[in-house]
């Protein structure tokens, strides 16, 4: 093995949907060395252990365990691996998905609108010691590290919202994308879903929340400041 091909970044990506992680991982092959991958918490806990990565690439919301997503890897992790650091790639830029990840220790949080140029700009910046996010998270960032809601003042969202509790991380994550004015077809580029699958989702938010169209649930969401 050459030297260049020794100091490569040692890196592991972390993320349920397999055709993401697997488009994710052909684009940094060529600049890191890839030693693991994973599509839930005890997995990812695991590989983590046993592979010691030096950056992991952390979905937020990945199903297993105790239900605590990307932050529950990272704080089970910590204990087998202290030396990795953590750059949350989501989907989601909600405050919540945000403070969570960053309060459990993670190094950066950038979406998946990235590309791979800045993406591999971002692992090596973190690899680094530098601390990293997408320029619109700012105001997330700094309120999860001051500890206090993003949404501010005695309106904020409570901590459990039982109407959101119903619906499931990834009915969460095509609720946001249709509430921000995203279109099905849209929303199934994001997500790496087709159309239909979008459409499923989104009568089955519309049902849970007992609301009659994508208007009305982008006001619920907006009440809650989770858009």
């Amino acid at each position: 093995m050459s030297e260049a091909a020794a100091d490569r970044i040692r890196v592991a990506v972390v993320d349920d949907h397999e055709m993401f992680r697997a488009g994710v991982i052909a684009t940094l092959r060529d600049s890191f060395d890839i030693v693991g991958q994973a599509a839930d918490v005890p997995g990812s806990v695991a590989m983590i252990a046993q592979t010691k990565p030096q950056v992991v690439l952390l979905d937020v919301h990945v199903p297993g365990g105790e239900g605590g997503g990307g932050a529950e890897i990272l704080t089970k992790s910590r204990a087998y691996s202290p030396a990795t650091v953590f750059l949350a790639l989501s989907v989601s830029d909600a405050p919540q998905d945000v403070g969570s990840v960053i309060r459990a220790g993670a190094q950066g949080y950038v979406t998946k609108t990235i590309t791979g140029a800045d993406l591999i700009s971002s692992i090596k910046q973190v690899h680094e010691g530098y601390a990293v996010f997408s320029p619109k998270l700012a105001g997330f960032v700094l309120s999860a590290f001051q500890g206090v809601p993003a949404a501010g003042a005695d309106d904020a969202a409570p901590a459990h919202d039982e109407e959101l509790d119903r619906l499931s991380a990834r009915e969460q994550e095509v609720m946001r994308l249709i509430a921000r004015g995203y279109t099905y077809k849209e929303v199934a580029a994001e997500l790496f879903i087709s159309i239909k699958t979008v459409e499923t989702h989104v009568s089955s938010v519309l049902r849970k929340l007992q609301l009659s169209n994508r208007t009305e649930l982008t006001r619920w969401a907006a009440d809650r400041r989770i858009v």
